[in-house]
């Protein structure tokens, strides 16, 4: 009884140990079938690739461009910059030297717009925008901002004028008065001094600051220069919308700033006697207790229409 207790024992290790040895090559085996669907399946789908040339190193503005600091790299197709260069031998090639127009890091792409064409030079004309031009501003540490106007911002152009009417002859002396009127808005400097690197970070006391403006802006600050005295506005970054802009005269210093104001000072002369009155503005009703006898219109003025003149925001010129 003993000994066959032992044989069914055994046999049935024996039997185990088969059946265990059986199912492990079995799923092995079937592992093997599934593994390279599933492989297939868990890989992205295939993207296309494209060359694209990149700073090998740092390139400032008016660095010669050279094929040492290029490289070319893959870059996704569908998200390569428009305009990019594709090969190394498309900017080093026939046709003359080119020169960097903006600092451009390391890995950055190069684009038409950041390089000269084949054989330019370097100068700042190269960074005009189509259909603009240059005007250069004749600037000193308070024009300037105290140095803080660097390439690439954005400025506002002042001028401020000091007028003085009548002859000063007998029982009238002469009036003087002086304003201030916007030139032209939002307008982005080139450069400071000799500085065109949009890249410069550091105050510099230059004493000029070239902007970029329209033609018919540019007789407009031409002008407002001889007129008065030019000031510079900076703006805070990122803003371009253009202010409300209007006259502001010497008389509103310290007044605070002006808010919708019902009356408008007008100067009336009579024979050598010059006075003025405080009238209501357009749309504004007379006060009650107005004395309507002594609220002169004031004289119309001939129209200015010479473009030296009556270029000015505001009043004009």
């Amino acid at each position: 009884m003993r000994m066959h207790t032992v044989v069914m024992v055994g046999l049935a290790i024996v039997f185990g140990g088969l059946a265990m040895l059986a199912g492990q090559k079995y799923l092995a085996r079937q592992a093997a079938l599934h593994r390279p669907q599933e492989v297939a399946a868990a890989q992205p789908p295939a993207v296309a690739m494209t060359t694209v040339v990149v700073a090998a190193s740092p390139i400032r503005y008016g660095d010669d461009i050279h094929a040492r600091n290029l490289r070319e790299v893959a870059w996704p197709a569908d998200f390569a910059p428009a305009g990019a260069f594709k090969s190394v031998s498309e900017i080093i090639g026939a046709g003359g030297r080119r020169v960097a127009l903006a600092a451009i890091e390391p890995n950055e792409p190069v684009l038409p717009a950041k390089i000269t064409g084949p054989g330019q030079r370097g100068t700042l004309s190269a960074l005009i925008e189509e259909g603009m031009t240059a005007v250069t501003i004749q600037v000193n540490e308070v024009v300037g901002v105290a140095g803080f106007v660097l390439p690439g911002d954005r400025v506002d152009v002042l001028v401020t004028r000091h007028e003085t009417s009548g002859d000063g002859g007998p029982g009238a002396a002469p009036t003087s008065t002086s304003y201030t009127d916007v030139v032209v808005q939002n307008v982005r400097v080139l450069a400071a001094g000799q500085i065109a690197d949009e890249r410069a970070d550091k105050p510099a006391l230059v004493n000029a600051v070239t902007v970029e403006v329209a033609p018919i802006a540019a007789q407009k600050v031409a002008l407002a220069s001889k007129a008065g005295a030019l000031s510079l506005v900076l703006r805070r970054a990122g803003e371009v919308a253009a202010r409300p802009a209007r006259r502001v005269a010497l008389g509103e210093i310290g007044t605070g700033e002006p808010t919708n104001s019902s009356t408008v000072t007008v100067r009336v002369a009579r024979g050598m006697e010059r006075r003025e009155y405080a009238v209501p503005a357009q749309g504004q009703a007379l006060p009650v207790n107005a004395n309507v006898a002594s609220v002169a219109p004031a004289a119309p003025q001939p129209a200015r229409r010479t473009v030296s003149q009556s270029g000015m925001p505001g009043q004009g010129l």
